[in-house]
């Protein structure tokens, strides 16, 4: 078993990695209705442009088996995995109290196909971290995941299904230790709230705070019992821009690497927090946005990058464009090829947009104040433990098509473990078996996240298994 990551940024950021990419051409056929913000054509305008520019050939091209009820339910109640596979728009007049129960209608609506694409993006995300898993990639992408908001019984902010939360409990099945990393401006809360008490899984959110959704996410919110000090929320005000969001992503975020050394890293890279986003009020720049997945990738731990929000759907599509190619190594020149969405980029056809001239709000003192605030929690916090293991569960079976072959592509030696994956054999491992009693003095801290969970408390143990609470 991988008990640890490098502590230490090694190697270029030009070295090529391994590259699993998962992709259902159906995804972007969904639709949310008529002016909701959230669009899933964002993905295929994003494919488009990875085809057109060319970075499909130096990836492995996937597309995702849909997750199953039982691969939903080793996190979201099975009531609510069954409400969310019988409901249709037909249906849901009949259904009131439940889509009430559920908090679905409004923000996060039935609409057509609506279980088949939960099924999909989670599939994509637990399909990369199996990958991962077994080494046959070094990256694994799945621009369709992220909904970081969804609840174990219930949906939140145009999120169904947490496919962060499943994809992390199935990387715990290999590695002792995984990071979340948010770098979508809403605060990461469903993916937190479910690791809220296990030192295993440490999440970091950047995020506007303060009067805006989900309303969550203060500095002093750091976890409970084993996990207190393993959730770490950066708060930031409008207007943010990239050197501002640096000073405190890259110290923050080196100091993780050493002290927490994960086995693996999820990154969200929810597009929102870009300069210009219809729901957004920060100011990053595409280069600013992708030098989060450039410092994160340069530690050479087995990385999944996630899409998550953004409403822009140019910019969403520009970034994530941009940044596979950062997880290849590959510079995407700024000049955009046609193609068949070449109108929505006009009038300039470039990848790259610039930021505004918006206030900053942001000042250099509050920035340092949270650093070393930051800093300080992180201080608490004894190097990652040498504790003892036992042996984990079976990987979820995911027999994904591999694209390549569908297309008759000879580039992948056919001799290559990249081309087999339904023989799987289980991989030896070992997962640590700690049982930590909460200190009293922290129960005021997790009454209030049970709060906002309505009593759905998720619990770790030591097979990277769930239990519900």
């Amino acid at each position: 078993m991988d008990t640890g990551g490098n502590s230490l940024a090694s190697g270029p950021d030009g070295v090529k990695r391994k590259v699993c990419y998962f992709y259902d051409p159906e995804v972007g056929n969904y639709y949310y209705g008529q002016g909701h913000p959230m669009k899933p054509h964002r993905i295929r305008m994003t494919h488009a442009l990875l085809a057109h520019y060319g970075l499909l050939q130096h990836m492995q091209v996937l597309k995702p088996f849909p997750a199953r009820d039982r691969d939903l339910c080793r996190f979201h109640a099975d009531d609510y995995v069954s409400f969310l596979r019988s409901i249709t728009p037909e249906t849901q007049q009949d259904q009131i109290r439940q889509l009430k129960r559920f908090n679905v209608g409004e923000d996060c609506p039935v609409f057509d196909g609506l279980y088949s694409f939960c099924q999909t993006y989670a599939g994509g995300s637990v399909g990369g971290s199996v990958k991962l898993n077994h080494g046959l990639c070094d990256i694994a992408i799945n621009w369709a995941g992220g909904l970081h908001h969804a609840k174990k019984c219930e949906a939140s902010g145009f999120c169904y299904v947490n496919d962060i939360v499943l994809a992390i409990l199935e990387l715990l099945k290999q590695h002792e230790r995984v990071l979340y990393v948010d770098i979508d401006i809403h605060h990461g809360d469903g993916v937190e709230e479910a690791f809220y008490a296990t030192d295993r899984v440490m999440t970091v959110s950047f995020h506007k705070f303060g009067d805006y959704f989900p309303g969550t996410g203060h500095i002093q919110d750091i976890g409970y019992g084993s996990g207190k000090y393993y959730s770490l929320n950066v708060p930031l005000d409008d207007g943010i821009d990239d050197e501002s969001y640096h000073l405190l992503f890259k110290p923050i975020m080196g100091k993780v690497m050493e002290i927490f050394r994960p086995g693996a890293v999820v990154l969200q890279c929810g597009a929102d927090s870009l300069s210009g986003d219809r729901l957004g009020c920060f100011n990053l720049s595409i280069k600013g946005h992708a030098e989060c997945v450039k410092f994160m990738r340069s530690f050479n731990v087995p990385l999944l990058l996630l899409g998550g929000g953004g409403y822009t759907i140019r910019n969403v599509a520009r970034c994530w464009c941009y940044e596979t190619g950062v997880a290849l190594g590959v510079e995407v020149e700024d000049k955009m090829p046609e193609h068949e969405y070449y109108e929505y980029f006009g009038p300039d056809y470039t990848l790259h947009v610039a930021p505004s001239n918006m206030e900053n709000k942001n000042s250099r003192q509050m920035l340092e104040e949270i650093r070393n605030d930051l800093l300080h929690n992180l201080s608490k916090l004894q190097h990652a433990p040498s504790v003892p293991f036992q042996e984990r569960p079976p990987d979820t079976e995911t027999p994904e098509v591999d694209e390549d072959q569908e297309d008759g592509d000879k580039r992948w030696d056919p001799d290559s473990d990249m081309d087999v994956d339904d023989d799987r054999k289980p991989i030896p491992s070992r997962v640590k078996r700690e049982a930590v009693e909460p200190d009293t003095k922290d129960k005021d801290g997790l009454k209030g996240i049970m709060e906002r969970g309505k009593g759905c408390e998720v619990e770790v143990d030591e097979s990277g298994s769930t239990k519900v609470k």
